[in-house]
């Protein structure tokens, strides 16, 4: 098979594809985003000479270039091309908003959230929300741009910026846990493989942040609600994060449609990228 690796770059992800499809007997290609082009009722036709694709990035653009890149997506899809993870599922899980909507609309438990575009909607509802928070960017990954609020004049201060500055207001209850929470990597509605990752020093475990990691055999309660939340957003192949409230209770607190798995896979001795190209060359069921 001659697969498509879609992203801005050729970082270690893409390579980690393109040395496990090799090994596997297929053709991996990088394909930067920012240089596709595509005909309608002419050539070419979207991802042509392709078998399948595997979205690794979807580069920053303006928002006629990201929507044309996922209408490219859209259209190699209804054409017959085997992507992973699939278009919808890359949308809705890049909006944080969005994937609280699915994942609670199928009982899943999240943390309560609220969004605004207008500061005093958000500082109303961070009472409501304990005046405790987590704020973030709607579109973020990593840990980056988090900032945990839990002084009224701050939260003042810190929304009417915001505001002004044209950015949605993101906030979710603060949870306390135990200082880590789990990435769970699910693939093809089974549970590969899953970690601790340890906050160093802060309240955040991501490894982007400083966080640790250890290896987790995952108890079946966790395994099922990482598997659930997998398919609540459409996700073949996610990185779903968990985490343990001060009562035992567990939460989802993302899903990823393009998750790393460079920590993951060194922590737990696995060749994840592997996994999924023997996982997209059986052609999943999209």
């Amino acid at each position: 098979m001659r697969f498509a690796i879609l992203s801005g770059g050729t970082g270690w992800h893409v390579q980690d594809l393109i040395r496990a499809a090799d090994k596997l007997g297929h053709i991996a290609e990088a394909v930067d985003f920012r240089t596709l082009a595509a005909g309608v009722e002419m050539t070419p036709a979207p991802l042509a000479g392709f078998d399948a694709a595997i979205v690794r990035t979807v580069p920053a653009g303006s928002l006629e270039q990201v929507i044309f890149r996922m209408d490219i997506l859209h259209a190699a899809v209804a054409r017959g091309l085997l992507i992973l993870n699939p278009p919808r599922a890359v949308e809705t899980c890049v909006d944080k908003y969005l994937t609280n909507i699915r994942l609670a609309a199928t009982g899943l438990p999240t943390p309560p959230t609220h969004v605004a575009q207008q500061a005093d909607d958000a500082f109303a509802a961070f009472d409501q929300l304990g005046r405790d928070v987590v704020i973030q960017p709607v579109f973020g990954a990593e840990g980056r741009g988090m900032q945990r609020i839990s002084d009224r004049e701050l939260a003042w201060r810190t929304f009417r910026v915001l505001e002004q500055t044209g950015q949605l207001i993101y906030q979710q209850k603060f949870i306390p846990h135990p200082g880590y929470d789990l990435r769970v990597l699910v693939i093809g509605g089974k549970v590969l493989a899953a970690m601790q990752r340890h906050a160093a020093n802060d309240w955040r475990t991501n490894v982007a942040q400083g966080g640790t990691t250890q290896r987790v055999d995952l108890p079946a309660r966790e395994a099922a609600l990482a598997v659930h939340a997998a398919e609540a957003v459409g996700c073949p192949v996610a990185g779903v994060d968990l985490l343990s409230g001060p009562g035992g209770e567990l939460f989802v607190i993302e899903v990823n449609a393009v998750p790393g798995w460079r920590a993951l896979a060194t922590t737990c001795g696995i060749d994840v990228a592997a996994a999924i190209v023997q996982f997209l060359e059986k052609g999943y069921q999209r």
